[in-house]
């Protein structure tokens, strides 16, 4: 699918013509092309905005161009609406019967609060529109939500539960009203099907979960779910164009979003929605466009509470679960790049697999009502990809192999090898059962149906049933930025010459070969030395692009722990003391806004932590949710003795037998990492672990992934 041009409306409801400046809560058209968008039009009145419109696809039409036009209010109310009120499924329907009753003068006078109480009166009870001014006195249309009761409709459409801020078509008047938008919009688009014909269709009232054939598609659109990072960008980057008008930025958002994605081949994606498509209608990319970012994290949020000094590790991951939410905006991807990628929205199946009802087994078809043990053949065979065209009548059998659509007339099929062929007729010892050797169609997966929730993260088996249930494309939360910065003059790049007092930064490679496991983007921010004004530019660098900053070194509180005191002097900064071992010292915080994850310096306790800590924290910012290790009990092939205190973590090797530990647990000895394929999870109570004594143990696969 490609557009040619791309128009995005800002509707407006105003009941006199807007001032001659333009300002908010007004008309706004904006219109691009590939590599060109023009800054949008001020209207002041609906039949000026209409004018324009009908200009633009005009000469669109006689250039042979494909148009998308899209308008910024409901296409449709919620199911069972249209029924109600005109005796007819569809939201078309109820565009007809708008047109006939709605008055829109060329000043915008306009009777939409009658239109209004007139629909109410088709519904039963009271609502379900509400709203109107006070000089408005109509006894069908309640003033205020709360006055509604018995109209027996749903608040919002289906697509509007899915985008938190969407306002439901009820609301007429006061704060947040969208209501008067469709009432006065749904009319005019009427009116553009009636003038333009089979050369416009209405997406996917129309066309359903698919992109229209015709030259112009109309759909519904939501700009603010496609707000950049920086809403204002636009206003600095266009001084004097009208952009600082949210309205105006808004309209360009969209025309920008929509050329992006059918640039970079995702804007199939956009066409997918849920439901029945042409009786409440769909916000056009609301399954798969960008959406907002999430707001920052308070700067609170790794606050623990007054006077604690040493934090259980549950503790510690409980205040990490609570306080922190994602920060990464979605994005849409083709299928096979989905590899490994938290779905940003529930995933539901677009088609019934199979499709059709098929064959089990390589044999003969008939119908078994009508079957008896001789058969004719019918000329011709079923086979996948190619189907039989004919009806197979009652009494005869035709060929089939496996996978190929059961053709009409057969509903029972037979293996080959239970069968004999003689002079073109088929014979059977016996009748197998009614619907032997047949698949149903959609008896794997019905269209509708849930398949994955958001949060997922996509495997390779994951590939199979989304392409087979009809996505080429899916939504999903934009891979986490973590930045991976080492502290500390003593350390030096793997390899390179070094000095006797130089040690190789170790954790600068595990720690990006722990967010590239977890499915991350790990960004090299290089290493730190001892020097607080150097932290702070490497730190205000990775601010300006990572999503999340992990360090290691200079977390505790010693002269040279710089991390630390940067972070209390000019950041929002937590020293948790954990009991744990190894570990102890995190240093929590934001840069910038930016949250950071002061790991300490030693190569096992940064892997420890990083493993225990930041990979559910990362989780959650990422938009996968807290997700924390599945353990599992083994055997221990060692003995040993633990005090009260600190809740420990061995480096341990799985075993037929069960689960032995590192020889030593000192935290310098950095080759027991990869001595190591888990972890033993000590409790914090004191213990006397003997041999064939079950311990809870984490595999390093579940630590290593999300």
């Amino acid at each position: 699918m490609t557009y040619d041009l791309v128009i995005a409306v800002d509707w407006s409801a105003r009941a006199k013509p807007g001032p001659k400046a333009p300002t908010k809560d007004s008309i706004f058209i904006c219109a691009g092309r590939p590599g060109e968008i023009t800054h949008p039009v001020y209207c002041r009145t609906r039949m000026d905005a209409m004018a324009h419109i009908y200009t633009l696809l005009d000469a669109a039409l006689a250039a042979k161009e494909r148009v998308f036009l899209g308008f910024d209010f409901a296409f449709g109310y919620p199911d069972g609406f249209a029924e109600t009120l005109t005796g007819q499924r569809g939201a078309l329907a109820v565009w007809d019967w708008l047109a006939e009753r709605v008055f829109d003068a060329p000043d915008n006078a306009n009777n939409r609060f009658e239109v209004a109480a007139e629909m109410n009166r088709a519904c039963s009870g009271v609502g379900p529109f509400w709203g109107c001014p006070a000089q408005v006195d109509l006894p069908d249309l309640p003033a205020k939500g709360t006055a509604r009761h018995g109209h027996g409709m749903a608040e919002r459409r289906r697509v509007e539960a899915n985008i938190r801020s969407a306002q439901p078509a009820w609301k007429l008047f006061t704060t947040g009203s969208v209501g008067s938008q469709s009432l006065l919009g749904l009319p005019r688009l009427a009116a553009l099907r009636a003038r333009y014909g089979d050369d416009l269709s209405v997406w996917p009232l129309q066309s359903g979960w698919q992109a229209p054939k015709a030259a112009i598609t109309v759909a519904e659109i939501y700009p603010s779910m496609l707000a950049p990072s920086d809403p204002g960008a636009l206003a600095s980057e266009y001084p004097g164009a009208g952009y600082d008008i949210l309205d105006a930025a808004q309209v360009r958002w969209v025309v920008e979003a929509i050329l992006t994605a059918q640039a970079n081949g995702t804007l199939e994606g956009w066409f997918h929605g849920e439901g029945d498509p042409a009786e409440e209608g769909w916000i056009f990319g609301a399954n798969a466009a960008r959406a907002p970012v999430a707001p920052p994290l308070k700067n609170d949020c790794f606050a623990l509470p007054p006077g604690v000094h040493w934090t259980p590790v549950d503790e510690a991951l409980d205040h990490l679960r609570d306080g922190l939410s994602r920060v990464v905006a979605a994005e849409v991807v083709e299928l096979e790049r989905s590899l490994g990628r938290v779905l940003a929205q529930d995933i539901v199946a677009l088609r019934d697999n199979p499709p059709t009802a098929n064959a089990a087994v390589d044999g003969y078809g008939f119908a078994h009502a009508s079957g008896a043990l001789r058969m004719p053949l019918v000329d011709g065979r079923a086979a996948a990809g190619v189907p039989y065209e004919g009806i197979v009548p009652p009494g005869h059998a035709v060929r089939i192999l496996t996978g190929a659509p059961v053709p009409a007339g057969v509903d029972t099929i037979v293996m080959q090898e239970d069968v004999a062929l003689d002079a073109g007729a088929l014979h059977l010892s016996a009748l197998p059962k009614p619907g032997a050797n047949t698949r149903r169609a959609g008896e794997d997966q019905k269209a509708g149906a849930p398949i994955f929730d958001a949060g997922h993260v996509v495997r390779a088996p994951d590939l199979a049933t989304l392409s087979a249930l009809g996505h080429g494309s899916v939504p999903v939360w934009r891979r986490l930025r973590v930045g991976v910065l080492s502290t500390g003059d003593e350390l030096a790049a793997p390899g390179a010459a070094v000095a006797p007092a130089q040690i190789y930064d170790a954790n600068g490679p595990m720690l990006r070969g722990l967010i590239a496991g977890w499915g991350m983007e790990a960004v090299h921010l290089g290493r730190a030395p001892d020097d607080r004004d150097a932290l702070r530019t490497l730190l205000n660098d990775a601010a300006s692009r990572c999503d999340a900053i992990l360090t290691s070194g200079g977390a505790s509180g010693g002269d040279e722990d710089h991390m630390s005191a940067l972070l209390t002097a000019e950041g929002q900064h937590t020293l948790w003391r954990i009991a744990v071992k190894p570990g102890r010292p995190l240093a929590l915080g934001l840069w910038q806004g930016v949250p950071l994850f002061g790991l300490p310096g030693n190569p096992v306790a940064a892997f420890v932590t990083a493993a225990i800590f930041a990979r559910p924290a990362l989780a959650v910012l990422a938009g996968a949710g807290w997700r924390t290790p599945r353990p599992t009990s083994l055997p221990a092939q060692f003995t040993k003795g633990k005090k009260a205190g600190r809740r420990e973590f061995l480096r341990a090797k799985i075993t037929p037998q069960g689960v032995e530990a590192y020889s030593s647990e000192g935290s310098g000895r950095v080759s027991g990492l990869s001595w190591a394929d888990a972890l033993i999870d000590l409790p914090s109570d004191a213990l006397e672990i003997q041999r064939g004594d079950m311990v809870r143990v984490l595999p390093y696969d579940a630590l290593l992934r999300l």
